[in-house]
């Protein structure tokens, strides 16, 4: 059982994964989304994804869904959420990484960190073109705000 299978049973929520191995997938996929009437839908990151990634949206707007994505990019190109580490923080951690090994430091001795700095990005126009309404104290707590 995945970590996110996990956090979902214990949530009383149900998850479906599907795996997209080509373009042609994301129609059918969307159209078993739909047929079984998904409350929302949450997209991780790889290659595939990341380059169809407003395909993706337009599709999930289609869909009615509420999307929350794996990388902030699906958001600025018109999707709903994002919510995740801070990439800008976790490359200046990995920078001090690099000056330490490059001054001498064993990368075995230097600690495993977990990222800190998180971000919540929301699209406003995404929402109302889904029919949904963010509350307030949500966009209070967002990094970013598309309106």
């Amino acid at each position: 059982m995945t970590f996110m299978e996990e956090a979902a049973r214990s949530l009383g929520v149900q998850v479906r994964a599907f795996e997209v191995r080509d373009v042609k997938d994301f129609e059918k996929v969307f159209a078993t989304i739909t047929k079984e009437h998904s409350g929302a839908l949450m997209v991780l990151t790889g290659p595939l994804l990341t380059t169809n990634r407003r395909r993706i949206v337009e599709l999930a707007a289609k869909s009615q869904l509420p999307a929350m994505y794996g990388i902030s990019e699906f958001v600025d190109a018109g999707g709903l959420m994002f919510y995740g580490a801070s990439l800008p923080d976790m490359y200046r951690r990995a920078a001090v990484y690099v000056d330490k090994i490059l001054k001498g430091s064993k990368p075995v001795d230097l600690p495993v960190e977990q990222p800190v700095k998180f971000e919540l990005v929301l699209n406003l126009k995404a929402a109302k073109q889904i029919g949904l309404t963010i509350p307030q104290s949500v966009l209070y707590r967002a990094t970013k705000v598309i309106k």
